[in-house]
Protein backbone atom coordinates (compact mmCIF):
# COMPACT_ATOMS: atom_id res chain seq x y z
CA UNK A 1 0.00 0.00 0.00
CA UNK A 2 1.18 3.27 -0.97
CA UNK A 3 1.74 6.62 1.11
CA UNK A 4 -0.80 7.97 -0.52
CA UNK A 5 -3.43 5.13 -0.14
CA UNK A 6 -2.05 4.58 3.79
CA UNK A 7 -3.39 8.39 4.40
CA UNK A 8 -6.75 7.88 3.80
CA UNK A 9 -7.33 4.19 5.53
CA UNK A 10 -7.18 3.85 9.01
CA UNK A 11 -5.57 1.02 10.81
CA UNK A 12 -7.62 -1.36 13.31
CA UNK A 13 -7.04 -0.10 16.73
CA UNK A 14 -6.73 -2.50 19.53
CA UNK A 15 -10.14 -1.11 22.27
CA UNK A 16 -10.05 -4.04 24.39
CA UNK A 17 -10.91 -3.28 28.03
CA UNK A 18 -10.87 0.64 27.09
CA UNK A 19 -14.41 2.33 28.58
CA UNK A 20 -15.41 5.98 28.68
CA UNK A 21 -17.86 7.58 30.97
CA UNK A 22 -18.77 9.80 28.38
CA UNK A 23 -20.55 9.24 25.40
CA UNK A 24 -17.86 8.88 22.70
CA UNK A 25 -18.83 11.22 19.57
CA UNK A 26 -19.30 9.30 16.10
CA UNK A 27 -18.98 11.17 12.75
CA UNK A 28 -20.55 10.39 10.09
CA UNK A 29 -21.73 10.58 6.54
CA UNK A 30 -21.04 7.49 4.82
CA UNK A 31 -21.49 4.36 6.91
CA UNK A 32 -19.72 1.48 5.49
CA UNK A 33 -20.81 -2.32 5.40
CA UNK A 34 -19.48 -5.79 5.23
CA UNK A 35 -20.58 -6.82 1.52
CA UNK A 36 -22.67 -5.49 -1.19
CA UNK A 37 -25.22 -7.68 -0.43
CA UNK A 38 -25.44 -6.02 2.87
CA UNK A 39 -25.57 -3.20 2.27
CA UNK A 40 -28.51 -3.94 -0.26
CA UNK A 41 -30.37 -5.25 2.80
CA UNK A 42 -29.44 -2.27 4.85
CA UNK A 43 -33.18 -0.78 5.35
CA UNK A 44 -33.88 -4.51 6.89
CA UNK A 45 -31.74 -3.60 9.92
CA UNK A 46 -35.43 -1.36 11.30
CA UNK A 47 -35.50 1.96 13.46
CA UNK A 48 -32.28 0.91 15.08
CA UNK A 49 -29.84 0.54 12.74
CA UNK A 50 -27.17 2.53 10.87
CA UNK A 51 -27.50 3.39 7.30
CA UNK A 52 -26.18 6.97 6.67
CA UNK A 53 -25.55 9.86 8.93
CA UNK A 54 -28.63 11.47 8.58
CA UNK A 55 -30.47 8.82 9.96
CA UNK A 56 -28.18 8.54 13.09
CA UNK A 57 -24.99 7.81 14.81
CA UNK A 58 -24.51 5.76 18.16
CA UNK A 59 -24.14 9.18 19.90
CA UNK A 60 -27.67 10.33 18.74
CA UNK A 61 -28.61 7.34 19.70
CA UNK A 62 -27.39 7.48 23.29
CA UNK A 63 -29.43 11.00 23.50
CA UNK A 64 -32.75 9.39 22.14
CA UNK A 65 -32.19 6.50 24.37
CA UNK A 66 -32.20 8.90 27.38
CA UNK A 67 -34.53 11.05 26.45
CA UNK A 68 -36.89 8.24 25.75
CA UNK A 69 -36.15 7.32 29.22
CA UNK A 70 -36.60 10.71 30.78
CA UNK A 71 -39.98 11.26 29.19
CA UNK A 72 -41.41 7.07 29.51
CA UNK A 73 -41.76 7.08 26.02
CA UNK A 74 -40.49 4.04 23.54
CA UNK A 75 -38.77 5.99 20.68
CA UNK A 76 -37.07 9.67 20.46
CA UNK A 77 -36.24 11.49 17.35
CA UNK A 78 -34.05 14.41 17.24
CA UNK A 79 -34.42 17.49 15.28
CA UNK A 80 -32.54 21.01 14.68
CA UNK A 81 -35.02 22.89 17.17
CA UNK A 82 -37.26 23.31 19.06
CA UNK A 83 -39.16 25.44 16.93
CA UNK A 84 -38.99 22.14 14.33
CA UNK A 85 -39.82 19.58 16.39
CA UNK A 86 -43.32 21.42 16.78
CA UNK A 87 -43.74 22.55 12.93
CA UNK A 88 -42.09 19.22 11.53
CA UNK A 89 -44.75 17.11 13.70
CA UNK A 90 -47.43 18.89 12.05
CA UNK A 91 -46.31 18.53 8.48
CA UNK A 92 -46.20 15.21 8.85
CA UNK A 93 -49.52 14.20 10.61
CA UNK A 94 -51.43 17.16 9.03
CA UNK A 95 -53.21 17.22 5.60
CA UNK A 96 -55.34 19.54 3.84
CA UNK A 97 -58.67 19.62 5.03
CA UNK A 98 -57.21 18.39 8.59
CA UNK A 99 -58.51 20.66 11.90
CA UNK A 100 -55.70 21.87 14.12
CA UNK A 101 -56.51 22.94 17.68
CA UNK A 102 -53.55 25.45 19.28
CA UNK A 103 -53.59 26.88 22.40
CA UNK A 104 -53.66 31.10 21.90
CA UNK A 105 -51.26 31.75 24.10
CA UNK A 106 -49.05 29.37 21.87
CA UNK A 107 -45.05 30.30 21.23
CA UNK A 108 -45.13 33.08 18.77
CA UNK A 109 -42.55 31.19 16.41
CA UNK A 110 -45.62 28.47 16.61
CA UNK A 111 -48.74 30.51 15.50
CA UNK A 112 -46.56 32.52 12.42
CA UNK A 113 -46.45 29.00 11.13
CA UNK A 114 -49.44 27.92 11.49
CA UNK A 115 -51.04 31.16 10.10
CA UNK A 116 -48.26 31.53 7.40
CA UNK A 117 -47.65 28.07 6.56
CA UNK A 118 -50.79 25.45 7.65
CA UNK A 119 -53.24 27.50 6.20
CA UNK A 120 -51.33 27.88 3.09
CA UNK A 121 -51.73 23.98 2.97
CA UNK A 122 -55.27 23.78 3.48
CA UNK A 123 -55.31 22.77 6.95
CA UNK A 124 -57.49 24.80 9.01
CA UNK A 125 -56.44 26.33 11.61
CA UNK A 126 -58.25 27.39 15.37
CA UNK A 127 -56.89 28.69 18.48
CA UNK A 128 -58.38 27.90 21.70
CA UNK A 129 -58.35 29.45 25.51
CA UNK A 130 -56.25 27.53 27.09
CA UNK A 131 -58.04 28.16 30.49
CA UNK A 132 -61.54 27.30 28.70
CA UNK A 133 -62.07 23.89 28.53
CA UNK A 134 -65.85 24.43 27.67
CA UNK A 135 -65.13 26.29 24.89
CA UNK A 136 -62.41 23.77 23.61
CA UNK A 137 -65.32 21.09 23.53
CA UNK A 138 -67.24 23.42 21.04
CA UNK A 139 -64.36 23.43 19.11
CA UNK A 140 -63.09 20.46 18.16
CA UNK A 141 -64.76 18.25 15.74
CA UNK A 142 -64.48 14.94 13.25
CA UNK A 143 -62.18 16.71 10.99
CA UNK A 144 -59.61 17.61 14.02
CA UNK A 145 -56.44 15.38 13.69
CA UNK A 146 -54.62 17.46 16.57
CA UNK A 147 -54.77 19.18 19.58
CA UNK A 148 -51.52 21.18 20.59
CA UNK A 149 -51.22 22.21 24.19
CA UNK A 150 -48.25 24.29 26.02
CA UNK A 151 -48.48 23.91 29.26
CA UNK A 152 -47.84 26.46 30.88
CA UNK A 153 -48.03 28.75 28.13
CA UNK A 154 -45.73 30.93 26.76
CA UNK A 155 -45.52 34.30 28.61
CA UNK A 156 -48.50 33.88 29.79
CA UNK A 157 -48.02 30.83 32.36
CA UNK A 158 -51.40 29.42 32.46
CA UNK A 159 -51.27 25.63 33.09
CA UNK A 160 -53.63 24.07 31.04
CA UNK A 161 -55.69 20.40 32.30
CA UNK A 162 -53.56 18.07 30.32
CA UNK A 163 -55.10 14.66 31.36
CA UNK A 164 -58.88 16.42 30.89
CA UNK A 165 -57.92 17.28 27.09
CA UNK A 166 -56.35 13.89 26.15
CA UNK A 167 -59.93 12.20 26.95
CA UNK A 168 -61.48 14.85 24.91
CA UNK A 169 -59.39 14.82 22.16
CA UNK A 170 -59.08 11.00 22.22
CA UNK A 171 -62.97 10.39 22.41
CA UNK A 172 -63.16 12.67 18.82
CA UNK A 173 -60.23 10.56 17.54
CA UNK A 174 -57.63 13.57 17.80
CA UNK A 175 -53.86 13.27 18.63
CA UNK A 176 -52.31 15.39 21.81
CA UNK A 177 -49.54 16.83 21.68
CA UNK A 178 -47.56 18.64 23.98
CA UNK A 179 -44.44 21.11 24.37
CA UNK A 180 -43.29 20.57 27.63
CA UNK A 181 -39.86 23.03 27.61
CA UNK A 182 -40.97 24.59 30.95
CA UNK A 183 -41.05 21.92 33.21
CA UNK A 184 -38.92 19.29 31.04
CA UNK A 185 -39.65 15.50 32.09
CA UNK A 186 -38.08 15.88 35.17
CA UNK A 187 -41.19 17.91 36.74
CA UNK A 188 -43.73 17.14 34.62
CA UNK A 189 -43.86 14.01 32.18
CA UNK A 190 -46.91 13.83 29.29
CA UNK A 191 -47.20 10.88 27.78
CA UNK A 192 -47.82 9.13 31.37
CA UNK A 193 -50.88 11.40 31.12
CA UNK A 194 -51.52 9.50 27.59
CA UNK A 195 -50.57 12.87 25.62
CA UNK A 196 -49.52 11.14 22.37
CA UNK A 197 -46.39 13.36 21.45
CA UNK A 198 -44.53 15.65 23.88
CA UNK A 199 -41.26 17.79 22.40
CA UNK A 200 -38.60 19.91 24.19
CA UNK A 201 -36.61 22.22 22.93
CA UNK A 202 -33.49 20.93 24.08
CA UNK A 203 -31.57 23.99 23.63
CA UNK A 204 -32.89 25.30 26.66
CA UNK A 205 -32.41 23.26 30.25
CA UNK A 206 -31.29 20.19 28.47
CA UNK A 207 -28.41 21.65 27.04
CA UNK A 208 -28.04 24.43 29.43
CA UNK A 209 -25.11 26.58 28.07
CA UNK A 210 -26.50 28.81 25.26
CA UNK A 211 -24.56 27.21 22.31
CA UNK A 212 -26.74 24.70 20.81
CA UNK A 213 -29.56 24.21 19.15
CA UNK A 214 -31.93 21.37 18.79
CA UNK A 215 -34.73 20.18 19.61
CA UNK A 216 -36.68 16.63 20.49
CA UNK A 217 -39.92 14.35 19.35
CA UNK A 218 -40.95 11.61 21.87
CA UNK A 219 -43.89 9.08 21.55
CA UNK A 220 -45.22 6.47 22.98
CA UNK A 221 -47.19 4.41 19.85
CA UNK A 222 -44.71 2.54 17.70
CA UNK A 223 -46.75 3.24 14.74
CA UNK A 224 -46.40 6.41 15.52
CA UNK A 225 -42.65 6.57 15.95
CA UNK A 226 -42.52 5.08 12.42
CA UNK A 227 -44.96 7.53 10.64
CA UNK A 228 -43.01 10.17 12.14
CA UNK A 229 -39.63 8.85 11.65
CA UNK A 230 -39.65 7.93 7.84
CA UNK A 231 -41.39 11.64 7.40
CA UNK A 232 -37.94 13.24 9.00
CA UNK A 233 -36.11 11.05 6.21
CA UNK A 234 -38.20 12.23 3.77
CA UNK A 235 -37.40 15.89 4.83
CA UNK A 236 -33.63 15.15 5.22
CA UNK A 237 -33.70 16.15 9.22
CA UNK A 238 -31.01 15.27 10.90
CA UNK A 239 -28.74 16.39 14.03
CA UNK A 240 -24.96 16.95 14.35
CA UNK A 241 -23.10 14.32 16.28
CA UNK A 242 -21.31 17.23 18.49
CA UNK A 243 -24.64 19.02 19.55
CA UNK A 244 -25.55 15.74 21.01
CA UNK A 245 -22.65 15.54 23.14
CA UNK A 246 -23.03 18.65 24.37
CA UNK A 247 -26.72 18.20 24.92
CA UNK A 248 -26.10 14.73 26.78
CA UNK A 249 -23.28 16.96 28.94
CA UNK A 250 -25.90 19.18 30.32
CA UNK A 251 -28.05 16.47 30.88
CA UNK A 252 -25.87 15.15 33.54
CA UNK A 253 -26.78 18.50 35.57
CA UNK A 254 -30.27 20.26 34.39
CA UNK A 255 -31.07 17.99 37.73
CA UNK A 256 -29.03 20.17 39.98
CA UNK A 257 -29.86 23.89 37.68
CA UNK A 258 -33.12 23.23 37.76
CA UNK A 259 -33.36 22.65 41.48
CA UNK A 260 -31.33 25.78 41.60
CA UNK A 261 -33.03 27.88 39.69
CA UNK A 262 -36.68 27.42 41.61
CA UNK A 263 -34.86 28.09 44.79
CA UNK A 264 -33.90 31.42 43.70
CA UNK A 265 -37.33 32.39 42.30
CA UNK A 266 -39.15 31.27 45.55
CA UNK A 267 -36.57 33.90 47.37
CA UNK A 268 -37.26 36.68 44.67
CA UNK A 269 -40.86 36.22 44.31
CA UNK A 270 -42.17 38.19 47.94
CA UNK A 271 -39.27 40.86 47.03
CA UNK A 272 -40.71 41.50 43.50
CA UNK A 273 -43.92 41.61 44.70
CA UNK A 274 -43.98 44.17 47.12
CA UNK A 275 -42.43 46.46 44.12
CA UNK A 276 -45.23 49.00 43.27
CA UNK A 277 -44.51 48.92 39.74
CA UNK A 278 -45.63 45.14 39.34
CA UNK A 279 -48.86 44.66 38.63
CA UNK A 280 -48.72 40.61 38.41
CA UNK A 281 -46.71 37.79 38.59
CA UNK A 282 -47.05 35.01 36.16
CA UNK A 283 -45.60 31.67 37.74
CA UNK A 284 -47.58 28.42 37.95
CA UNK A 285 -46.08 27.56 41.58
CA UNK A 286 -47.37 30.56 42.36
CA UNK A 287 -50.86 30.71 44.24
CA UNK A 288 -52.97 32.78 42.20
CA UNK A 289 -51.70 32.35 39.00
CA UNK A 290 -53.92 30.40 36.59
CA UNK A 291 -53.70 26.72 36.62
CA UNK A 292 -51.96 26.82 40.10
CA UNK A 293 -54.40 23.81 40.92
CA UNK A 294 -53.25 22.10 37.90
CA UNK A 295 -49.64 22.84 38.32
CA UNK A 296 -50.03 20.63 42.18
CA UNK A 297 -51.69 18.05 41.01
CA UNK A 298 -49.62 16.97 37.62
CA UNK A 299 -46.12 18.68 38.42
CA UNK A 300 -42.86 17.79 40.56
CA UNK A 301 -41.81 21.43 40.42
CA UNK A 302 -41.21 24.40 39.04
CA UNK A 303 -38.65 25.56 36.85
CA UNK A 304 -37.00 29.17 36.83
CA UNK A 305 -38.63 30.86 34.14
CA UNK A 306 -41.81 33.48 35.18
CA UNK A 307 -42.78 36.21 33.81
CA UNK A 308 -43.55 40.36 35.20
CA UNK A 309 -46.32 42.04 34.42
CA UNK A 310 -45.51 46.16 34.91
CA UNK A 311 -48.17 48.67 35.20
CA UNK A 312 -49.46 50.80 32.48
CA UNK A 313 -47.47 53.89 34.39
CA UNK A 314 -44.30 51.90 34.31
CA UNK A 315 -44.60 49.93 30.95
CA UNK A 316 -43.34 53.01 28.76
CA UNK A 317 -39.86 53.06 30.70
CA UNK A 318 -38.87 48.67 29.56
CA UNK A 319 -36.79 49.23 27.13
CA UNK A 320 -34.67 51.70 29.29
CA UNK A 321 -34.57 49.70 32.30
CA UNK A 322 -33.32 46.81 30.79
CA UNK A 323 -30.40 49.11 28.87
CA UNK A 324 -29.08 49.10 32.14
CA UNK A 325 -28.65 45.49 32.88
CA UNK A 326 -24.85 44.16 32.92
CA UNK A 327 -25.53 40.87 34.64
CA UNK A 328 -29.01 39.90 32.76
CA UNK A 329 -29.12 39.20 28.86
CA UNK A 330 -31.67 40.76 26.61
CA UNK A 331 -32.13 38.21 24.08
CA UNK A 332 -34.19 35.08 23.06
CA UNK A 333 -34.37 31.47 24.62
CA UNK A 334 -33.55 30.94 28.41
CA UNK A 335 -32.53 27.85 30.55
CA UNK A 336 -28.62 28.38 30.16
CA UNK A 337 -26.04 29.21 32.59
CA UNK A 338 -26.80 33.34 32.19
CA UNK A 339 -30.07 35.03 33.42
CA UNK A 340 -31.88 36.69 30.91
CA UNK A 341 -34.83 39.23 30.75
CA UNK A 342 -36.39 39.56 27.34
CA UNK A 343 -39.90 41.97 27.11
CA UNK A 344 -42.80 40.01 25.57
CA UNK A 345 -45.71 41.53 23.51
CA UNK A 346 -48.29 39.41 23.55
CA UNK A 347 -50.18 37.96 20.47
CA UNK A 348 -53.47 36.99 22.09
CA UNK A 349 -56.68 36.60 19.87
CA UNK A 350 -58.92 34.63 22.25
CA UNK A 351 -58.13 35.78 26.03
CA UNK A 352 -59.51 39.01 25.76
CA UNK A 353 -58.08 39.48 29.60
CA UNK A 354 -54.81 39.47 28.10
CA UNK A 355 -55.88 41.34 25.54
CA UNK A 356 -56.87 44.74 28.03
CA UNK A 357 -52.67 44.67 29.49
CA UNK A 358 -50.12 46.87 27.66
CA UNK A 359 -47.19 45.28 25.87
CA UNK A 360 -45.38 44.93 29.57
CA UNK A 361 -44.64 41.98 29.71
CA UNK A 362 -40.92 40.52 30.52
CA UNK A 363 -39.57 36.86 30.85
CA UNK A 364 -37.24 36.85 33.61
CA UNK A 365 -35.14 33.41 33.69
CA UNK A 366 -32.80 32.86 36.27
CA UNK A 367 -29.93 30.46 36.03
CA UNK A 368 -26.81 29.53 37.79
CA UNK A 369 -26.26 32.86 39.38
CA UNK A 370 -25.09 33.95 43.16
CA UNK A 371 -28.37 34.55 44.85
CA UNK A 372 -26.83 37.64 45.94
CA UNK A 373 -25.76 39.03 42.24
CA UNK A 374 -29.60 38.06 41.52
CA UNK A 375 -31.33 39.63 43.63
CA UNK A 376 -29.25 43.52 43.48
CA UNK A 377 -29.44 43.62 40.40
CA UNK A 378 -33.33 42.84 39.48
CA UNK A 379 -33.98 45.46 42.52
CA UNK A 380 -31.97 48.15 41.07
CA UNK A 381 -33.82 47.18 37.77
CA UNK A 382 -36.84 47.61 39.35
CA UNK A 383 -35.72 50.81 41.60
CA UNK A 384 -35.18 52.44 38.26
CA UNK A 385 -38.75 51.53 37.12
CA UNK A 386 -40.11 53.23 40.32
CA UNK A 387 -38.49 56.02 39.96
CA UNK A 388 -38.45 56.67 36.15
CA UNK A 389 -42.41 55.89 36.34
CA UNK A 390 -42.85 58.57 39.30
CA UNK A 391 -44.74 61.46 37.60
CA UNK A 392 -42.93 64.07 40.31
CA UNK A 393 -41.04 66.47 38.10
CA UNK A 394 -38.58 66.86 41.22
CA UNK A 395 -37.82 62.91 40.46
CA UNK A 396 -34.31 62.79 38.63
CA UNK A 397 -33.86 60.71 35.84
CA UNK A 398 -33.05 57.86 36.35
CA UNK A 399 -29.24 56.74 35.91
CA UNK A 400 -28.24 54.63 33.30
CA UNK A 401 -25.10 52.94 35.32
CA UNK A 402 -25.64 49.37 36.67
CA UNK A 403 -24.83 48.17 40.28
CA UNK A 404 -20.92 47.50 40.14
CA UNK A 405 -22.06 43.40 40.86
CA UNK A 406 -19.75 41.91 39.23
Amino acid sequence: MNDWTQCVVTPPVNSKNFASLGVPVYRASTIPFDSAQSYANRHAQGAEGYSYGLYGTPTSRALEHKISQLEQGIRTLLVPSGQAAITLTMMILLRPGDHVLIPDTVYPPVRDFANQELNKLGIEVTYYDPQDFDALEGLIGSKTRLVWAESPGSTTMEVQDIPRIVKLAHRHGALVGCDNTWATPLYFKPLIHDVDIVVEALTKYFAGHSDVLMGSITVRDQSLAEHLRKGLGRYGVGVSPDDCSLVLRGIETMSVRLRHCSDVVSRLLPTIDRQPTVQQILYPALSGSPGFDLWQRDFKGASGVFSLVFTDIAAPFVAEALDCFKTFAIGASWGAHEASLPPCPLQCTVRRDFGKVPTSFCVLVLAWKQKRISRLTLMHFLHIWTRAADPSPATPPPSRRPPNDQ
